[in-house]
């Protein structure tokens, strides 16, 4: 009796065994290529750059003195964004991007004026932006976002997602926010923390629409998980994406006296100097 029973025993060990290592490195399975959802061609972001325009307050573009957004800072926060907006009302926000050569980050990817195209492979998501250029990734052979202890900030962070139905739902994780002074949303200075986070659901609502809907969570910054909403349209077929020179032609130097950021005119000198005459 003792044996038959050592004997289960050991028979259900080794199966167990066995499943776990046929198991081992295996991946859920990929979908079909042909049954992935077409976002192909060539796409722009509708509306202007303020990044959150449905809690947007002023009239006008995010360089606009007395526009603002409303992300639901903590008091701390909301005072950091205080003075990035005086900064901006006196044309001397620091926007690092304009320097060329730094990413714009995530989730300011999704808040670009020039146009994009997504990629879409089963166990990969790429979203490509001719400004800059910038490249995001998004993982979606079944991993997971990187566990707490692997993770550094960076500037689009880890993503990790999965498809539902002809929605793609990912998570980021890892992003520096505005922890180094070279990250911000918009224009209007709006800024997030090292803590943030995001959970994005992305499908084509239409033939012609793709939207973007990013829950931001920022336990530093935020009293609440904020919601932004981004649609893309797109634009004929036969549109080209181009090479994105920026550092060929920076056209937006700092005035050293007064750190004002200057407009060059065709002749290479600053059209400010003009009003002054």
């Amino acid at each position: 009796m003792i044996a038959n029973k050592t004997q289960r025993c050991l028979a259900l060990g080794a199966g167990l065994l066995l499943v776990a290592v046929l198991s081992y490195g295996q991946k859920p399975a990929l979908p079909e290529f042909n049954k992935l959802p077409d976002w192909s061609g060539v796409w722009q972001m509708m509306g202007g750059t303020v990044f959150d325009r449905a809690t947007q307050t002023g009239q006008g573009g995010s360089t606009t003195h007395g526009v603002r957004i409303h992300p639901p800072y903590n008091a701390e926060w909301e005072a950091i964004y205080q003075k990035n907006l005086a900064l901006r009302d006196q044309d001397r926000l620091p926007d690092v991007i304009t320097n060329c050569g730094v990413p714009v980050g995530f989730p300011r990817i999704m808040n670009l004026p020039d146009v994009y195209e997504f990629v879409i492979r089963p166990e990969e998501f790429w979203i490509l932006t001719e400004n800059g250029p910038n490249v995001m990734r998004v993982y979606t052979d079944g991993r997971a976002v990187l566990a707490p202890e692997e993770r550094w900030g960076t500037y689009t962070g880890d993503s990790a997602g999965h498809w539902e139905g002809d929605t793609l739902v990912f998570q980021t994780v890892a992003l520096k926010g505005s922890r180094d002074g070279d990250s911000i949303l918009d224009r209007t200075g709006a800024v997030l923390s090292d803590a943030a986070q995001a959970t994005t659901r992305m499908r084509r609502i239409n033939d012609t629409t793709i939207e973007s809907q990013m829950v931001i969570e920022d336990a530093k910054a935020f009293t609440k998980p904020w919601t932004v909403t981004k649609q893309f349209r797109r634009l004929p077929t036969g549109t080209r994406v181009y090479d994105y020179g920026c550092a060929e032609n920076n056209r937006n130097p700092v005035d050293a006296a007064t750190g004002r950021t200057l407009t060059l005119g065709p002749d290479g000198k600053p059209l400010e100097d003009r009003e002054k005459d």
